[in-house]
């Protein structure tokens, strides 16, 4: 959280408007300073060159050093260097423990220098793109990192934008340009921006290009990616600008031959820039555990030393009142001699915290970092791409994540939308062609405009479509060629089509491939090829989507004459338009819930005839409407509401938003090891609701005022109790009150009964993190409190309603239990209150998804739940909107996916699919916490079982900080006597296989509790390691009272060697009880430790090394000496059974008692009721949600581009005017040729100067799934939208009201079950010759009437 501050910046601040950019004139821009570093002063206009890297050349040695002097181990072992240095105190030479620091540095720093030369050639290679920049009057290749503000660019068709630039001028009509924002926000589907009208009309050519000199003022860099406010002066004359006139860096053009555009913002100043995090060293838990064990370990040793010290100062007086014969050997005073002394054992002892434990350890962080490299079942053989740690201290914490944050578009999905199934006249059509055998015979041959990409195919279907007997069959595909805003454009004789989303494409392809062909459309015709026959049909109105009327209409009139009104949308809109409701429209309904149980996108689809008389009442109206100045959206909203009445319904279609391979399972397994996963993303909130868990309910409605509906999954035959909320809606004044209160409720039990009997997913938009969570913004807010919003506002709501709302919520609000230590909470900020209450309220829900979020505020949700949760969090993304977030999160994952490689050059770990996240986490990240836990836990035994034994000696030495040991015993203890068998453990310990691992998930929750180390593990160890030196000890002491009498033993060398034999075999066999994973390598890692000791022990205490250097080598034959005596080898026997055989006791009792107590499992009672408010009365009923992938997807404003012309071509003979591309020899030769035919089309006028452009359509459809498993509880989501909607789940009611048109179409779901029925259900029988809706319409009920057990749809 280096980089993120939340507490900063809480008020509210107007931007100033003081970017001012002036075309063509880069003189003028580099005369600009602005104060930076002390007196520095830089540049106020940056480059176009990006540095995302951490180091240079000049600031690699003292930044990476002032780093790793983070930890605080280093800064131990530099004071004992330090200390050694000094002769009157030193116990070891200073090179012995400088060189393996100077080797522990090299070894971290050589892993970040390689880590960063990755990124600096990441940089350098977007650094080093190409891109056309206008140099005198013509455009010339450069580099990006050669671009200034100012600047103007062209760039082509699925170029990528290079800075941020005002759109100028566009090949296609009217100046659009289309683009694709997959790395900014998610999002593949196409969104246009538009050139001003002045622009569009004068800038027609590189020499008027070169000669303008339009001035533009907006706002200072910032990283809000959905705002721009500024100002165009040009000729005297001021335009306004927004986002819609502005290209963000990273975008790509798409289907636009050629565009222009104005530097705005380059380089780092950039908005995606802006929202990328700063890099900073990420620590393990275990490695911040480390640096507080060290500070103890330390202040343990200088207690410990001043204790001996103070044993010391006693002893030499006694020693000198005694032997006062020896005082000439004294000169210093006792002072100073007890002053030596305490730095002395302070060296002496510093071997309690053993650097080689250190270094071991960054070979275990790299050797584990290879296993995951070189793991064949994380290899995805499509893209060769093997799974890659890119950091190699991290592998630990692995094994300790507890949150997920996840990006959907490209991380969770593949983005593609199929045609999965459909419902025409009840009848269900599911493809034939499930695994694609007929597909590779072309099954539709007989269509020359078949494209051959649809992957659904059905005989009986296309039989019925090749007859034309069926009307309904042949009105279902004729709407989906008609109802749609696609665009359309030939290349090489084959139909091209260019879609606002993905689905409208699948839809308008499915009709293709049927033989109803979308072929061109002008401003009011569109012309279709009907299996073969070419007609051609008069727009004469189209009913744009929008996100309060979730549906799109189309009124045509066809060649024969007749006028037919066409309509798809979101099912909740549809069904209650329809004219009659008949078992047709039953079994469709069914049809719907079958499609939403199987995850699918579904649509309804209606259509009606249009009396002539009818249509000439209305079109006065819809004219008088077009032409208001004010209100005319709720105008025309009326007025397409009073046509799309008494429909006629066609049947359905089912759309499947491809998941990748393995992401539900990856996503169920993982929550069973209790990770929580957030989805943060850029994109709209439709798809993201496919990945909430199968057993909650979930809902969402056209505008806040919109209900919600928390309905219990039902089983079998068993109908679904559904359970109506309350209409409300706050202002972000209130929902900030009701986050500032969330932690002064009382009623704790209540709440905790309603949180256990309701799954709850919370989704929310960034609006609302921006406006309610004041230290999110580190941004002004002058922008958002402009944003248009195009839900109306809630037309009633009595006094009464809204204080028995407000008392539900606070019910459930205070729910998610109140902290312990919630007392202290009053005393906190507001602003502090409301993050934790946030925080706390969505991590009680069993799913949380984030939408319409930019990428500094993934970043800062991540921050928020590090702050205030203190838990180990992972983000996962593929795109450079997810770099922040990467950063940010203990632990990045970057998904080499189609959105770059941004993700991957700025994360710890590549992995090529989602999936492959369940093993890294539940095998390689809990195997590599495991290991470590178990490396650190052994290696701190060892070394006091070993070391322990100085204090002890001290006691017998006169407290002269005597060394018990040999000094190569000293040197080579960690290096070669008990070094392989710690390695082994850290390398290859397994506790249960991968396999196992991946069935059983629960195993990871003991890294999320850090029950394998903490500091009550540590205590055991060292504990351990204690008694086991006093054994070792005393108990060669307790023998015999008399060193004198004790032969073998009766030498300081001999006694040293006994003591250390007897750890050594100890702590060897204590590393073979602890190891459960026994290979032939573990064996001979033992065999070899042992052995090493009996060869560099023959070597240190031969003769011949003794001759050379007596004082160097000065225990001569103590070895053999030792093990020659029976009695000494009876001792080491001894030892080593008193050390081993107690704590071997002790576990094998702890172990039975733990399989013999009875385990407690908590059974919710059934009895147990929560109590609700009866007062809530004025509800509305609620029905089972389906996703309207129509509603989702889909954008407004299209349809108002095609009926006034906008985005359409003029006839190619027209004109065609003078290009302003370069020539050929205009460019550098190195370069590609250019173009030799003029591409700068003629544009045509908008009618409008300027589209007011809606960027936050609102989710539309509701949806439901069910589980077989979770019978008895009740599911709810709570929306927090950008208004402070807050939506909690309610009580049950019997009571309901009629909503308006605005309003979702509630019902109760029918008894009909698809259980017992096979999937396809044709109601169609003999008895019905006609159509099934001209029976006559069913009453309609009471708006308060209780409903009877079986229910029907009403029609509004």
């Amino acid at each position: 959280m280096d980089d993120v501050h939340l507490g900063e910046d809480l008020e509210d601040k107007d931007t100033a408007f003081t970017w001012e950019v002036k075309a063509n004139n880069r003189a003028y821009h580099k005369q600009f300073r602005k104060k930076g570093f002390l007196c520095w002063r830089q540049k106020k206009y940056k480059s176009n060159a990006i540095h995302t890297a951490k180091y240079n050349f000049f600031t690699f040695l003292p930044l990476n050093l002032f780093e790793q002097f983070h930890r605080i181990s280093n800064l131990y072992f530099l004071l004992i260097i330090i200390l050694q240095g000094i002769p009157e105190i030193s116990t070891l030479p200073w090179f012995t423990l400088f060189a393996p620091l100077v080797c522990l540095l090299l070894i971290r720093a050589t892993r970040d220098l390689v880590d960063d030369i990755g990124r600096h050639r990441s940089d350098n290679i977007i650094n080093n793109r190409p891109c056309q920049i206008l140099k005198g009057k013509s455009f010339l290749w450069k580099k990006w990192k050669n671009l200034c503000v100012g600047d103007v660019v062209c760039l082509s068709k699925d170029s990528i934008v290079p800075a941020d630039l005002l759109l100028l001028a566009s090949t296609e009509p009217s100046s659009l340009c289309y683009v694709e924002t997959a790395d900014i926000d998610g999002e593949t589907n196409l969104k246009f921006r538009q050139a001003l009208m002045v622009t569009h009309r004068e800038l027609t050519s590189p020499k008027k290009m070169a000669s303008f000199q339009g001035t533009v003022t907006c706002e200072e860099p910032n990283s809000r990616m959905h705002h721009f406010v500024g100002s165009l002066e040009w000729n005297n004359r001021k335009y306004s600008l927004d986002i819609g006139n502005l290209l963000l860096r990273g975008c790509k053009i798409r289907n636009t031959d050629t565009c222009y555009g104005l530097v705005i913002y380059a380089g780092l100043d950039t908005k995606i820039m802006k929202n990328c995090g700063k890099i900073h060293m990420k620590r393990t838990k275990l490695d911040l555990l480390m640096n507080k064990l060290v500070i103890w370990v330390f202040i343990s040793l200088v207690i410990v030393s001043l204790l001996l010290t103070l044993g010391f100062a006693f002893m030499v007086k006694e020693f000198k009142g005694k032997h006062h014969y020896v005082l000439a050997l004294h000169v210093r005073t006792e002072v100073v001699e007890s002053f030596f002394i305490f730095w002395g054992f302070l060296i002496l002892l510093s071997v309690m915290v053993p650097m080689a434990m250190f270094i071991i350890a960054e070979f275990i962080y790299l050797g584990n970092s290879f296993f995951i490299n070189w793991d064949l079942n994380m290899y995805y053989e499509p893209l060769d791409m093997p799974a890659k740690a890119r950091s190699t201290s991290l592998n630990d914490q692995l094994g300790q994540v507890q949150y997920i944050f996840s990006d959907k578009t490209g991380t969770l999905t593949q983005n593609i939308m199929t045609f999965k199934k459909c419902c025409v006249n009840g009848c269900i059509y599911d493809s034939d062609d499930e695994h694609g055998i007929l597909r590779k015979r072309n099954p539709y041959a007989w269509n020359p405009f078949a494209d051959g990409k649809l992957q659904f195919y059905n005989k009986e279907l296309e039989h019925m479509v090749q007859g034309q007997q069926d009307t309904v069959v042949q009105e279902f595909w004729r709407l989906l060629a008609i109802c749609h805003t696609v665009m359309v454009h030939e290349n090489n004789n084959q139909l091209l089509y260019q879609a606002a989303s993905p689905d409208e494409e699948a839809l308008v392809t499915a009709a293709r491939n049927f033989g109803y062909v979308f072929r061109s459309r002008t401003q009011d015709t569109i012309t279709l090829v009907e299996l073969g026959e070419e007609r051609v049909y008069q727009v004469l109105a189209m009913m744009d989507f929008n996100s309060v009327r979730k549906r799109m209409s189309v009124l045509v009139r066809n060649p024969e004459g007749s006028i037919c009104l066409y309509t798809k949308g979101a099912d909740t809109v549809i069904l209650e338009r329809l004219h009659k409701k008949g078992a047709m429209e039953t079994t469709t309904e069914e049809a719907l819930a079958a499609f939403a149980e199987q995850t699918l996108r579904t649509l309804c689809l209606a259509y009606k005839k249009v009396a002539e008389e009818a249509y000439k009442q209305w079109e006065p109206e819809h004219q008088e409407a077009t032409l208001l100045l004010q209100n005319r959206a709720q105008a025309l909203h009326q007025v397409y509401n009073k046509m799309e009445q008494n429909l006629q319904l066609l049947g359905a279609t089912a759309i499947e938003d491809k998941l990748q391979d393995g992401v539900p399972e990856t996503i169920k397994c993982l929550k069973k090891g209790n990770i929580k996963m957030w989805v943060l993303t850029g994109d709209k909130p439709g798809g993201s609701l496919a990945l909430l868990p199968q057993n909650t309910c979930y809902t969402w409605g056209a505008a806040p005022a919109a209900g919600l509906s928390a309905m219990s999954p039902g089983v079998g035959h068993v109908p679904r109790t559904t359970s109506a909320l309350p209409e409300f809606h706050r202002d972000h004044h209130t929902a900030r009150r009701l986050l500032e209160n969330y932690w002064n409720e009382s009623e704790q039990q209540r709440a905790f009964k309603m949180m256990t009997h309701h799954n709850i997913a919370l989704v929310i938009n960034g609006e609302f993190l921006d406006q309610l969570l004041l230290s999110l913004r580190k941004e002004p807010r002058a922008l958002v409190q402009n944003a248009v919003v195009d839900e109306p506002v809630m037309s009633r709501m009595d006094f009464l309603q809204a204080r028995r709302i407000s008392q539900m919520w606070r019910n459930i609000g205070s729910s998610l239990t109140q902290s312990p230590s919630a007392a202290s909470k009053i005393h906190e900020s507001p602003e502090v209150r409301r993050e934790r209450a946030f925080v706390d309220l969505a991590s009680k829900c069993q799913a949380v998804i984030c939408c319409r979020v930019t990428p500094k505020q993934k970043a800062l949700v991540v921050a928020l739940v590090k702050k205030y949760q203190q838990v180990v969090t992972l983000a996962i993304g593929d795109g450079a909107n997810d770099v922040n977030m990467i950063k940010t999160a203990d632990i990045g994952v970057g998904l080499a996916g189609q959105e770059g490689m941004q993700a991957v050059q700025n994360s710890d770990y590549v992995l090529a699919q989602f999936c492959y996240l369940q093993r890294l986490l539940l095998v390689h990240g809990r195997w590599s916490y495991m290991r470590v836990c178990k490396f650190l836990r052994y290696f701190f035994y060892k070394t006091v079982a070993s070391m322990m034994a100085q204090i002890w000696f001290s006691m017998f030495n006169g407290f002269t900080a005597q060394p018990l040991y040999e000094g190569w015993f000293l040197a080579l203890f960690n290096l070669l006597y008990s070094t392989l068998p710690v390695l082994y453990i850290g390398l290859f310990e397994q506790d249960v296989t991968a396999e196992k691992s991946l069935k059983m998930p629960e195993l990871y929750v003991a890294g999320q509790k850090d029950e394998l180390f903490n500091y009550s593990i540590f205590l055991q160890a060292i504990v351990h390691g204690m008694l086991t030196s006093l054994i070792n000890f005393f108990l060669p002491v307790l023998v015999s009272s008399d060193f004198s009498n004790f032969g073998s033993s009766s030498d300081y060398q001999s006694f040293g060697v006994l003591v250390a034999i007897s750890g050594l075999l100890s702590i060897t066999l204590e590393v073979i009880l602890v190891i459960k994973y026994w290979t032939l390598l573990c064996v001979g890692c033992i065999v070899i430790s042992l052995a090493s000791y009996v060869i560099m022990t023959s070597l240190t205490q031969s003769l011949w090394l003794f001759k050379i250097s007596p004082k160097t080598f000065p225990f001569l034959f103590a070895d053999y000496n030792v093990l020659s005596h029976p009695s000494s080898l009876l001792v080491i026997v001894l030892n080593v059974a008193l050390s081993t055989l107690p704590v071997l006791a002790l576990r094998v009792i702890h172990r039975v008692v733990s399989k013999l107590r009875p385990k407690e499992e908590e059974v919710p009672s059934e009895e147990e009721e929560v109590a609700v408010e009866p007062a809530l009365r004025h509800l509305r009923r609620g029905i089972p949600a389906r996703r309207s992938s129509y509603a989702f997807s889909h954008r407004e404003g299209y349809a108002d581009l095609i009926t006034q012309g906008t985005i359409l071509r003029k006839s190619m003979e027209d004109s065609i005017s003078k290009s302003p591309n370069p020539s050929e020899e205009d460019l550098p030769p190195q370069q590609p040729p250019q173009h030799k035919e003029s591409i700068f089309n003629p544009r045509r006028i908008s009618i409008l100067a300027k589209m007011k452009l809606q960027h936050h359509a609102k989710a539309s459809q509701e949806e439901v799934h069910t589980d077989t498993s979770f019978q008895t509880e009740k599911q709810a989501t709570l929306y927090l939208d950008p208004s402070g909607t807050l939506k909690p789940p309610s009580t049950p009611s019997a009571m309901s009201v009629s909503s308006s048109d605005d309003q979702a179409f509630h019902s109760v779901p029918s008894r009909y079950t698809l259980e017992s029925q096979p999937e396809r259900l044709d109601v169609r029988s003999s008895s019905w010759k006609g159509l099934p809706w001209k029976d006559p319409p069913s009453p309609k009920p009471s708006q308060l009437e209780v409903p009877k057990e079986q229910h029907s749809h009403t029609s509004s």
